[in-house]
């Protein structure tokens, strides 16, 4: 009788322990179609199988069965994602990994993805979709999703990075905005000599920061390149896929893994699916999204426009008087530095646009650095920095 109280004691004190660590949490169920893989449903229904083993509920939408896995019938693409749709409007399923979603305008997915160099995971914002038809805009709510994304996975204070190409400067500037009207974002550095926050293609093999943010499509050939790597382009094998689509047209958790995902990968992408219905990911979303507007973020945004408008409508200038140009103002986009140099001009500021070793530059007067420096500044070409 004493060895059965003891037993009885040892129970309830593992399931005292599980409860405090959440390894007794209510489990998820992802749906899954499997139709459409370039490497056939067998290799889908092996990634379910594995994901499977770690706890997590798999529903398979096709045509094979499994023991331990619950199997929907459909024979083609487009049933499946019938099905899978009625599954998440049904509430039978948390969240689905597809090889194929129609996102909505606004959309745009954040993908997980593994520094080769590390071995670091971190999360690509954004892989596939539109988060805004403008260029920046688009980044900027990247940004912001790709936030939202790691603290849905459990990252507290994610560091944020951006990749350095068109965009990435007036990124910058509207981020620091942010953060000094009070929406927290903490800047990762480059692990280059020069540091800042723009990231170079060394931080993308060391992954330098939790949350990459790039355009959509530089995100997709990442992913693409930082997954298939290893097999030569023909079969994924590294990483957790395209990831979730974010953004406040979406109202369910829709993960993206590629026709040519392997087993592995797939398996990641479910286990990615089941951790951000875990951490809420669309609540967690909209709640970064109350911060970011409560810092003026929908005014910053309108700023923007405005300027960009009024730009395309300013008449061009002539140049003041050539002068010797050795100081040079970086930090410009490529697309904005003829309107850079026209706004000097107009200052009566001579200066010409050139290519430094770190990018775009305006190269001024030794003389005319400072005034240049802080005209340019306050137009919003160059962060305060």
């Amino acid at each position: 009788m004493t060895d059965i109280k003891r037993e009885i004691a040892s129970v309830f004190e593992e399931i005292a322990q599980g409860i405090e660590s959440g390894s007794f949490a209510k489990s998820v169920k992802i749906a899954v179609p499997g139709v459409g893989s370039e490497h056939g449903e067998q290799n889908v229904m092996a990634a379910c199988l594995e994901a499977a083993r770690d706890g997590i509920e798999v529903i398979y939408i096709g045509t094979l069965e499994a023991e331990g896995i619950e199997t929907v019938y459909a024979d083609c693409a487009d049933d499946c994602l019938k099905e899978m749709e009625k599954l998440l409007n049904a509430g039978k399923a948390d969240a689905a990994v597809a090889m194929h979603y129609p996102f909505p305008i606004g959309v745009a997915t954040v993908g997980r993805v593994v520094a080769p160099a590390t071995g670091q995971s971190y999360f690509l914002a954004t892989t596939t979709g539109t988060a805004a038809t403008d260029r920046v805009e688009a980044m900027v709510k990247g940004a912001i999703a790709g936030i939202a994304t790691a603290k849905a996975s459990g990252i507290e204070n994610p560091s944020v990075g951006i990749l350095n190409l068109d965009g990435a400067r007036q990124t910058e500037i509207i981020l620091k905005k942010l953060s000094d009207n009070g929406y927290p974002i903490a800047a990762a550095r480059s692990k280059r000599a020069d540091g800042g926050v723009v990231m170079r293609g060394n931080d993308v093999l060391l992954g330098s920061q939790d949350v990459l943010v790039t355009d959509s499509l530089t995100g997709n050939v990442l992913v693409k390149m930082l997954s298939a790597y290893t097999s030569g382009g023909s079969y994924e094998t590294v990483g957790e896929g395209y990831g979730p689509g974010v953004g406040e047209a979406m109202s369910g958790i829709v993960l993206i893994a590629s026709r040519a995902s392997g087993s592995s990968l797939i398996a990641g992408a479910i286990r990615y699916a089941a951790a951000m219905a875990k951490g809420d990911l669309v609540n967690v979303y909209k709640k970064e999204m109350e911060l970011a507007r409560k810092a003026g973020l929908t005014e910053i945004l309108e700023e923007r426009r405005s300027k960009s408008a009024k730009q395309e409508t300013d008449e061009e200038v002539a140049a003041p008087p050539t002068e010797v140009v050795t100081f040079e103002i970086s930090g410009i986009e490529v697309l904005d530095l003829d309107d850079a140099v026209n706004k000097l001009w107009r200052e009566k500021i001579y200066a010409r646009s050139g290519m430094g070793c770190t990018g775009p530059v305006v190269l001024v007067s030794e003389a005319n650095s400072e005034k240049a420096l802080e005209l340019l500044r306050k137009a919003g070409y160059v962060s305060e920095d």
